[in-house]
């Protein structure tokens, strides 16, 4: 007779959200042995103690583990078993990147799918725009356009979007040859990051579409292919046509205030914008004493607004040029970061309540 701790296969299926097939499977594989078989009947029966390692098993195989790396995190110390999932999750991924990249290729292909002409554009000009602007793009299971760059072409520009609800970066490049037609579409963000440091190696890139992508061909090179992305770009065009004007402007010495982020001692902060300069504060009025007064060229009037710092310092850290102009519209409203000197990379960024805030 087992011991009356134990549990038939039936209840310890239940209990470990394994199938009872699986577990003989399992069995049989050596990952998982029953504390005690019968020998007459052949039943199987298991501990408690043996709960846990079911579960972790059924979760490694969740994320299509192999057997004997799973024996390997069951059997690790809690350091390794973490850089071995993380490893098996890599591989994963990249192989999921792959599979994509080869199935536009295979679609853009099928029945000759011809490519149609976007543009020509210089490739390390392109390769900067993309990894500027890829940085307002955000991961989202149930909105993955976000995660997109949105790519409008008309015969004089080349306008690249991207957003993520609390920031949206756009930039404008000239063409090297003109545009044929009108052409819209979002593309996937990861592909085209993946795609940069080709394109930057590249005097000149063909961008050409196809049903399914686009193709960027390179001379000497082999070319990349994109997937599109079928989900609705959100309407950035309305929003900031609807933008009110602004009220308070301040052109900052960018790298001044990229370092006084970096040295921000909080996740949130505030900017005071006066006619003596930008005052970085902390969001929390009891900190006021970590105050950096940044010389800035301001005008309308004064106002104290917030921000999240993760939202605030990458739209900073992407401008063009030794100074960013800020353009104010409310401690409420969105806010324009321009560079200076050049205005065809712009970005908007929304404040923060700071009374809504974690103390």
């Amino acid at each position: 007779m087992p011991h009356p701790d134990l549990m038939p296969i039936g209840v310890f299926a239940r209990r470990s959200g394994l199938t009872s097939s699986a577990l003989r499977f399992y069995a049989d594989s050596g990952l998982l042995p029953p504390t005690e078989v019968d020998p007459a009947s052949g039943y199987r029966y298991y501990g408690a103690d043996q709960v846990e390692r079911a579960t972790a098993l059924r979760r490694l195989r969740e994320i299509a583990m192999p057997l004997t790396a799973v024996e390997a995190v069951l059997d690790a110390g809690p350091d390794e078993a973490s850089q071995l999932i993380d490893e098996h999750v890599a591989r994963v991924l990249g192989h999921a990147v792959a599979a994509q990249r080869a199935a536009v290729l295979i679609k853009s292909s099928l029945g000759d799918a011809p490519t149609v002409p976007i543009a020509a554009l210089k490739g390390p000009v392109l390769a900067d725009a993309v990894e500027q602007i890829l940085t307002a793009t955000a991961r989202d299971p149930d909105l993955p356009v976000l995660g997109g760059l949105r790519i409008e072409v008309d015969p004089q520009e080349v306008t690249l979007t991207a957003t993520d609800r609390y920031r949206l970066s756009t930039r404008t490049l000239v063409p090297v040859e003109p545009a044929t037609a009108p052409w819209a579409a979002t593309v996937d963000g990861d592909e085209l990051r993946a795609a940069a440091a080709e394109v930057r190696r590249s005097p000149l890139v063909h961008v050409g579409a196809t049903p399914h992508g686009i193709r960027l061909r390179m001379a000497d090179r082999e070319d990349r292919h994109c997937r599109l992305l079928p989900d609705e770009f959100p309407d950035h065009r309305l929003m900031l046509a609807s933008l009110p004007g602004a009220t308070t402007r301040a052109t900052v010495p960018k790298d001044l205030l990229l370092r006084a982020l970096e040295e921000h001692p909080d996740e949130h902060l505030t900017l005071l914008v006066t006619g003596r300069g930008v005052n970085v504060l902390t969001a929390k009025a009891d900190q006021e004493h970590h105050d950096v007064l940044l010389p800035a060229a301001v005008t309308g009037a004064p106002l104290r607004i917030s921000f999240r710092l993760t939202t605030l310092y990458p739209a900073v850290s992407t401008a063009i040029g030794p100074d960013v102009m800020l353009d104010l519209r409310g401690h409420d409203q969105p806010v324009t970061i321009r560079s200076a000197d050049r205005g065809d990379l712009t970005t908007l960024t929304m404040p923060i309540d700071p009374a809504r805030t974690p103390a």
